[in-house]
Formats: structure tokens, sequence, C-alpha cells
């Protein structure tokens, strides 16, 4: 990022306090992708930059760089009203918002997560089925990362003898032979919903049923837990209570 003021669209994704009225702000910028910057909120409860600093509201502001010190914000405005979220919806968006804090690197130019982060508040704010969005962020997010499904084993080496398929970070989809099933720890996939899976992620094919969506979320979460080394997601526990 330059060392001017820039001034860009950014959403906050966490916020907390940091020393001498100040806090600590991880975003989602315009520009600069997931930057972490300082902000001085004073000590008054009604600051207008401490009720602007929270998630899901469209924001427009100003970021400075000096050397080696930490980014600051400037100024900073609302561009519009919040996202109007609740429930699922609202724990769906701090799923998303942990995901961007613990797997995205900082000032890797992202323009178009940051198109599909709005998209993905939009539709949740609209109360659109939820399961679809979240795959469609995460697999944007995987795109952003450098990580891609190769669907092709699934359709290339289907016989009598795979049960399916399991998932490999760093080998992708390996066959489940029937006769070694019982040995395999990890867990695989019927081959029909796999390609099922191919066909909506790169034919834009609707999932036909509950059991292939299903699918779809437990791979995303193998994928998604291994990037995260297997440490939990505290927006997980959300859903639960």
């Amino acid at each position: 990022m330059s060392n001017n003021l820039i001034e860009q669209s950014a959403f906050v994704l966490h916020a907390r306090p940091f020393q001498e009225n100040q806090q600590l702000v991880e975003l989602l910028t315009e520009y600069d992708g997931k930057v972490s910057a300082l902000v001085y909120v004073g000590q008054s409860k009604r600051s207008i930059k401490k009720g602007l600093i929270q998630p899901f509201l469209p924001l427009r502001l100003t970021l400075k760089r000096q050397g080696n010190s930490l980014t600051r914000i400037t100024s900073v405005e609302a561009t519009s009203k919040s996202y109007p979220l609740s429930k699922n919806s609202l724990y769906s968006a701090f799923y998303i918002n942990e995901l961007l804090v613990r797997l995205l690197s900082d000032d890797i130019i992202c323009e178009t997560l940051f198109s599909h982060y709005q998209i993905t508040l939009s539709a949740l704010s609209q109360h659109l089925p939820i399961a679809p969005q979240l795959r469609r962020f995460e697999l944007s997010l995987l795109d952003e990362l450098g990580l891609s499904f190769d669907f092709n084993p699934v359709f290339d080496e289907n016989s009598d003898s795979i049960a399916g398929f399991y998932y490999l970070a760093e080998q992708g989809f390996m066959p489940a032979y029937k006769y070694a099933v019982n040995n395999i720890t990890t867990s695989y996939f019927t081959t029909q919903h796999l390609q099922a899976i191919a066909e909506h992620v790169h034919h834009n094919k609707p999932l036909l049923n509950t059991g292939i969506e299903q699918t779809f979320k437990l791979l995303m979460r193998d994928v998604i837990n291994h990037l995260l080394d297997g440490k939990p997601l505290n927006s997980r526990k959300l859903f639960k209570k």
C-alpha cells in the first residue's frame, strides 16, 4: 500500500480497544484488501468514529501509512445504513468476517473478493437461502487464496470398485476403494454428489437435493479446517446457541 493518503470503500471485520482511546481495526478495503489500522475514537461514549467502527456498515475512509508504523484511519464516514441482519443471517455474516480475518493475508489487492463480500451481505440481508451464499463466498475466498478444486478425478476414475472420493488439500480428490473404506480415517463423499457439485461450481447448475448440499458443506468445511490448522472458528458456536 502506498504511503499516500488513499480514500476508499471499506468494511470493519473486527475491532478491539488499543491504547490511548484508540481501536485496532481489521478492515476489508476496496483497493488494499485486508488492512490492520489504528483509529482514534476519543473518550466520549458518543464518539462519532466509535459509532462508525462496527461490522456490516458500508464505509468510506482514508488510510495513511507512515514508514514502519501502523496504518491509520484519518477520516471515516458511512455511505449507507448497516445491512439489516438477524439470527442465522447475522451469524453467517460474522462467519465470513472471521474467515477473512483468519485466512486472508494483509495488504493484498482483492477487488473481486471485496465485491463478493458485498453481494453476500446483501443476499443475507434479503433473507435468501443461507447455504448457497456461504458456499459462493467460500469458493471466492479459496480462489483468492490460490486454491481451486480439480473435479476431473470424480469423472475420470469412476468405476464399480470406487465407493467415492475423499479430499486431501495437497493432492486433491483421491478414490476411496470399496475394499479399503474400513481403513480410511478421512470422510469420503459419493461420486454422484461430487459430480453434481462440480456441475454447480463450473456450470451453475442447481444442487438437486439437501443431501448434495450437505456434501458441499462438509467438503468446504474439511478444506477450511485444514487451512485453519484445525483451530475452531468462534462464529460457528453462534449457530449452536
